[in-house]
């Protein structure tokens, strides 16, 4: 189904992004569900990536070393790929109890745009998603302008239940003002083997926070091009990011 899906784009596209644990659904049996880095599913994403010739993104059940990860794949078309572990387990589910909770940020490179890679609960963290300025001096991105930010795209695919849609939809919009970077959200529509249901409310927001692609309840496939040079007039007029806190993550 999401083959035929991908396959059927036609614009021109280079990164395609699909939900949380898009192979099984959100759950709590990785003993039964996890495949290897080896397996049926990441064979899968290399095949598609290599026939469409575009970037694939998506959440999947791995097993690795002993340990069950929710790890969101990020598979290129020759066949490579790199990978984030999902940091913030959702313990209301108890999915701490069933996964190990990852230690390291993946930001992936795209043509010149990098890419932070994080999934669902993550959303609710806002340090873990925070901007942080690189090692002095700055790199020139463009004439009389520079570019301190680390990533210019947040990127969350998720099982976000309607239940806590609200929260979802504001957090997301959250995260692309304090960021000020682009953010995308990409989630499950319909309800789920526990009855639990999703109103997908997927998402492309802005770093001035403006809702650029909204759907509710229905599925969908949509495409959108990100401009670079209004990203950086944002962060050239508004210049928040110099008044922002240093910081440093422990894990």
């Amino acid at each position: 189904m999401l083959e035929e899906k991908i396959m059927s784009i036609t614009e021109k596209t280079q990164v395609i992004v699909l939900p949380e644990m898009f192979s099984t659904g959100f759950s709590m049996k990785p003993k039964q569900l996890a495949e290897t880095m080896d397996g049926e599913t990441v064979q899968w994403m290399k095949d598609v990536a290599a026939k469409k010739k575009i970037i694939l993104a998506g959440s999947v059940i791995i097993e690795d070393e002993g340990a069950y990860y929710n790890r969101l794949i990020w598979m290129l078309p020759n066949g490579d790929f790199g990978y984030y572990n999902k940091r913030h387990l959702f313990a209301y589910a108890e999915e701490d109890k069933h996964y190990t909770p990852g230690t390291e940020r993946f930001i992936a490179s795209v043509n010149g745009w990098k890419i932070n890679l994080q999934v669902c609960y993550d959303l609710r963290f806002p340090v873990w998603a925070r901007q942080t300025s690189p090692p002095a001096p700055l790199q020139q991105v463009g004439e009389g302008s520079r570019e301190p930010l680390e990533y210019d795209v947040l990127l969350y695919v998720a099982n976000w239940p309607e239940k806590r849609s609200h929260a979802w939809k504001t957090l997301l919009q959250a995260r692309a003002i304090e960021n000020q970077c682009y953010v995308i959200g990409v989630n499950r529509v319909g309800e789920d083997g526990n009855e639990i249901y999703h109103s997908g409310d997927s998402m492309m927001i802005d770093p001035l926070g403006e809702v650029l692609y909204h759907k509710k309840d229905e599925e969908d496939i949509f495409t959108i091009t990100l401009k670079k040079e209004d990203l950086l007039q944002v962060r050239e007029r508004f210049q928040f990011w110099r008044d922002a806190d240093d910081f440093q993550i422990s894990i």
